[in-house]
């Protein structure tokens, strides 16, 4: 039988769409000098933003028939989604402020397929319909989960399934969030937004380009004032990131629930995202510097089929290295090996690139000065010539977070070192390999291997391997592909 959303969600529409009609509105009040003509015509847009949300949900229903979702929608025209069961990756259960007041949810199915466009979501529908939605669209015969090694969470039965938490992110792990370097720009892009919206809306509110543009003359020839707006702005970048940090990872909690992996977090909009593990592949711990000096990483897991990875993927936020590694090896698998080092001249490759530019600049630069007796060339000299000089342990962290590994189980590389970044993968996830080999590595005797999965990014590089490395380590986790043209190159 079709269902409908909830009516409920005819009191979210309007507001939701009421952005979009703010300027018009203000543009119908200010072009009629708030008339009683124009309060009409503003009021006639209002009531047609309701009339319209409420033919959209009126027109449109979902049903679950046999082995598929169905949603239609149907006007003047009928259009049919047809979802197979089997196609679903995962399915996203989020709660936003207005939806959580109502008791609605926001349920998104991941068809795996590219593109926001061919995943369906049902907007509006109440809790218990979304759980009870995730819980048959994500039914299937999950093969038991082998018993996980150390202490573990009692398991416990909710309404007929098995829920066992992995971690709880304690609350106080949130300081860790202004290490992650993402969210630090947090107080640059309200500025930027607030830029952007006074000029969106300045004509409308009587602030011209000319307005701006003798602001911005005056604050040139107040460039303190410009000095304090940077400095405040860096000052608020570790409080207004970890703020924003702590709102989207709120309470992170990683449970296994029959067969998936399902990660809940979030204060404003409570977020459920669930991964079936038996499309898991493996995971990726990515840290930075600053991450690195703390010792905490982030942890996401290499899916197949799985769209916007990067958000849907998230299995841990910062968290103390050894808690990650605790978690990945229970929730995903652990890999126990150590990584091998790359050749020497990979190292010689890291500090060139570190530090060969800035010295370039620093010589080009003292060369202009000396020409032209201008102070800002050795200004620039010496900026470059600093840069240069930090590029030396930099590099050098560069070369040590080079590696590569096996344990027989699974293959890991690693590289990067501003934001450095460990794959792990499952050797039953390895479709193919790949060599790249650019002019400069092959005068110095290295490639790029690349290790060919359908999942995750699609493709994980061990840069800068030896030739003997290219060659020996696909072997050795995939012999049955290359054995035999091994031996035969032997042979002959």
């Amino acid at each position: 039988m079709p269902l409908r959303l909830s009516p409920k969600v005819l009191l979210i529409d309007p507001v939701r769409m009421l952005p979009s009609l703010l300027l018009p509105l203000v543009g119908v009040l200010f072009v009629g000098g708030f008339s009683p003509r124009s309060y009409i015509w503003a009021a006639l847009g209002v009531v047609g933003t309701v009339v319209f949300a409420v033919i959209r949900w009126a027109t449109f229903t979902y049903e679950l028939v046999g082995d598929r979702l169905e949603t239609k929608r149907a006007l003047i025209s009928r259009s049919v989604r047809t979802i197979p069961l089997e196609r679903i990756r995962g399915v996203d259960v989020s709660t936003p402020p207005m939806h959580r007041l109502l008791g609605l949810a926001v349920l998104k199915i991941d068809t795996g397929a590219s593109g926001g466009d061919e995943e369906a979501g049902l907007d509006g529908v109440t809790l218990s319909e979304a759980e009870r939605l995730k819980t048959v669209l994500l039914r299937r015969t999950a093969p038991a989960q082998p018993a996980p090694a150390g202490p573990v969470v009692p398991a416990q039965a909710v309404a007929g399934r098995t829920e066992r938490e992995i971690v709880r992110v304690p609350k106080r792990w949130l300081l860790y969030g202004p290490l992650s370097g993402a969210y630090l720009l947090t107080p640059f892009a309200f500025a930027g937004g607030a830029i952007g919206l006074a000029f969106q809306w300045g004509d409308d509110l009587g602030v011209g380009r000319d307005v701006a543009w003798h602001a911005g003359e005056w604050l040139w020839e107040r460039p303190y004032l410009l000095l304090a707006v940077a400095v405040l702005l860096v000052l608020l970048m570790p409080v207004l990131g970890g703020v924003m940090y702590a709102v989207f990872n709120w309470d992170f909690v990683l449970k296994r629930r029959d067969g998936y992996l399902v990660a809940e977090r979030g204060l404003v909009n409570r977020r459920s995202v669930s991964l079936e593990s038996e499309r898991v592949r493996g995971y990726e711990i990515v840290d930075g510097l600053a991450e690195r000096w703390a010792g905490v990483v982030r942890a996401w897991a290499i899916v197949t089929g799985l769209g916007d990875s990067r958000t849907r993927g998230q299995l841990l936020p910062d968290v103390p290295r050894p808690v990650a590694y605790a978690v990945t090896g229970e929730a995903v698998g652990p890999y126990d090996a150590a990584l091998r080092a790359h050749p020497p001249v990979a190292r010689n490759r890291r500090l060139f690139r570190a530090i060969f530019p800035w010295a370039v600049l620093a010589l080009l630069s003292a060369m202009a000065a000396v020409a032209t007796g201008i102070t800002l060339g050795w200004i620039v000299a010496v900026v470059a010539l600093l840069l240069a000089g930090a590029g030396i342990p930099l590099g050098l962290d560069r070369y040590a977070s080079l590696g590569h590994g096996y344990d027989g189980a699974r293959l890991s590389v690693r590289s990067g070192s501003l934001r450095r970044s460990q794959a792990v993968i499952e050797r039953r996830a390895v479709v193919g390999w790949r060599l790249r080999q650019t002019w400069f590595q092959r005068r110095a005797g290295v490639l790029t291997l690349i290790a060919g999965v359908g999942a995750g990014t699609g493709g994980y590089e061990a840069i800068d391997v030896s030739e003997a490395q290219g060659v020996a380590f696909p072997a050795e986790v995939t012999p049955e592909w290359l054995t035999p043209f091994l031996g035969g190159a032997e042979d002959s």
